[in-house]
């Protein structure tokens, strides 16, 4: 069973955080989530997850329960393939990609928009933070022309804002898992500033790799400072890079699948499938 994402976990937290009746309804989901993964965690051969989250909460063992971290596609994700989009202001761009109706993904540029961006752009006022993804809900696109926010909606390829982009930001509160978009932008050699659940079960190094913001103050002090530093930034984007492609290739993620299937080599995996 191929599960990746620990959700109980994830509606738990929106319990615990939100008010009535949502609440309610958020800890029931949580309940039940909880329960259909434990039974079927309990029934399958092997479940696998990107993290270790659920060994931990279902006292499954290492001969149960695994973990296949996400990988990334080298070669689409090349900053050398491809010519970015035009920068929408001469000052830095700052960018956050993801899907715009997911709620964490909403409560996270919300959170930068309106209590990082302030500050960012009374000392760059040229600062511009681009929110790209499809379906922005209308609380995301309300931010629009707000303390130098852009929203772009969906674009035909992600990877052009990406190489435009002078860093990135995943400023979430509620996330679980392996973060697929802050390993994008590793892959294309930006500099990524991450809050401490966005950094969750990425192997990588704070200083070296990307950037860990414990709370919207550190993550508005970091971006003004990597503003400032454009060689130590670049640093850490050829880091970060490096890190993908010796950690992060879908070759390396899935090297031990046919051991996890109980296949003596990769060519029996492929018979099997």
């Amino acid at each position: 069973m191929d599960f990746a994402d620990v959700d109980s976990a994830k509606f738990e937290t929106y319990g615990a955080e939100g008010s009535e009746p949502m609440s309610w309804v958020h800890k029931r989901e949580g309940r039940l989530l909880s329960y259909f993964e434990h039974k079927v965690g309990n029934l399958a051969n092997r479940s696998l997850f990107v993290a270790e989250l659920f060994r931990e909460r279902s006292r499954l063992g290492a001969e149960k329960v695994s973990a296949i971290g996400n990988g990334i596609d080298l070669d689409f994700y090349d900053p050398d393939t491809v010519e970015p989009v035009a920068k929408p202001s001469s000052g830095p761009l700052i960018m956050f990609t993801g899907q715009m109706d997911y709620r964490p993904n909403v409560e996270a540029v919300q959170s930068f928009a309106n209590d990082a961006m302030p500050s960012i752009i009374t000392k760059y006022p040229e600062a511009r933070f681009a929110i790209v993804g499809r379906a922005p809900t209308d609380v995301v696109k309300a931010l629009y022309g707000t303390n130098g926010v852009i929203v772009t909606g969906g674009v035909p390829d992600i990877r052009e804002w990406l190489k435009a982009a002078d860093m990135v930001v995943a400023p979430l509160r509620i996330a679980r898992g392996i973060q697929n978009k802050v390993l994008e932008a590793m892959a294309m050699g930006k500099l990524v500033i991450a809050s401490t659940a966005a950094a969750e079960g990425i192997s990588a190094e704070n200083g070296k790799h990307f950037l860990v913001a414990r709370n919207v103050t550190e993550e508005a002090a970091c971006v003004m400072r990597l503003i400032e530093d454009h060689k130590r930034a670049n640093q850490i984007g050829t880091a970060a890079m490096q890190l993908i492609h010796s950690h992060y290739s879908w070759d390396g993620q899935l090297s031990n699948l046919h051991k996890i299937c109980g296949f003596e080599d990769e060519k029996q995996l492929e018979a099997a499938e």
